[in-house]
């Protein structure tokens, strides 16, 4: 099982349902990275860029800017201690089913406890989400705004505008790198699975950028609840009432209000799933050899990280 899977799968998605709440979440998807020198470093360094990430969309003033700093070296200490170690459990597991044929179900159950370590996070950094929301300002929130729609546009040049074909074999170069890092290079037959795979895909560009833009709308309009910086806002909420919304908002990321997208969603993790299985299971011994290992250094890595404070 690759923490590509994971992290490309499973965080590629998650990460675009909030760019606000964002940077309390990266520190989960750093502890999968597919390089292991690049864990340890993107790790220890994940508070200071995760600042600079989020400051490019909220454009923090002086004091948001110390508190943001001091609650994600808060966060990453809480994270090392109660999460790497679960994180590890889960590396062990996926080194396990590795050396061997396996299903989808085994897959999505990875995916199910990734989905699970990353709801972990949002719920510790539940109380620094209220104090950052209401503290925005009216260009802040248009800030976003515009960081929003220049993202879009990126978004759109990259999977939309461009003809299928041009799609698929962005789509099959981006999944035989991921897999060739973690399995070594490919065979003819294997990349004809993927691409078999990737053809019958139900993959829908405009379905998701219309949920991504739906999302980025709902954050939008929450922050300018929890800010009292919005259009026909009366009064400016309490903590009590803003963390409220701001659940409610994340439980909508998760769970599109959307019912043709709810269930887009779950064919595709069940897709994902059975095609990576497919490959997985389409890989050599010494192939399947060099996963494991691979993911043995990952663990090594990630209960090392845990241990350092």
């Amino acid at each position: 099982m690759s923490p590509s899977f994971i992290s490309s799968g499973f965080f590629n998605r998650l990460t675009c349902c909030s760019r606000i709440i964002g940077w309390l979440l990266a520190l989960a998807a750093l502890s999968l990275l597919q390089a292991c020198s690049a864990v340890k470093l993107a790790y220890n360094n994940a508070p200071e860029l995760g600042y600079w990430w989020l400051d490019g969309y909220a454009d923090f003033d002086d004091s948001q800017s110390l508190k943001v700093r001091a609650e994600l070296a808060r966060l990453q200490l809480w994270h090392r201690t109660d999460e790497l170690p679960k994180i590890a459990d889960m590396l062990q597991e996926a080194r396990r089913l590795a050396g061997a044929d396996l299903g989808p179900a085994p897959v999505c159950a990875l995916y199910a406890e990734a989905r699970a370590r990353f709801s972990a996070v949002t719920a510790q950094a539940e109380r620094a989400a209220v104090e950052l929301a209401m503290s925005l300002g009216p260009e802040q929130l248009a800030h976003i705004e515009r960081k929003f729609a220049r993202k879009n546009a990126d978004w759109r040049d990259e999977w939309l505008v461009i003809p299928a074909s041009q799609r698929l074999e962005h789509r099959l170069k981006t999944n035989v790198e991921r897999s060739e890092d973690f399995y070594g290079r490919l065979e003819e037959r294997q990349l004809a699975a993927l691409r078999a795979g990737l053809e019958t895909s139900i993959f829908d560009p405009q379905l998701v950028y219309a949920e991504r833009v739906r999302r980025q709308q709902d954050l939008l309009q929450t922050l300018r609840l929890a800010s009292g910086a919005g259009p026909g806002v009366v009064r400016k909420p309490g903590p009590a009432e803003v963390l409220t919304a701001l659940r409610a908002y994340f439980d909508r990321s998760l769970n599109s209000p959307n019912p043709a997208y709810r269930a887009y969603n779950e064919r595709l993790v069940a897709e994902s799933c059975a095609v990576f299985a497919q490959v997985h299971n389409s890989t050599t011994p010494e192939q399947r050899s060099r996963a494991v290992r691979r993911l043995a250094a990952y663990e090594r890595d990630v209960v090392e990280l845990s241990g350092q404070r």
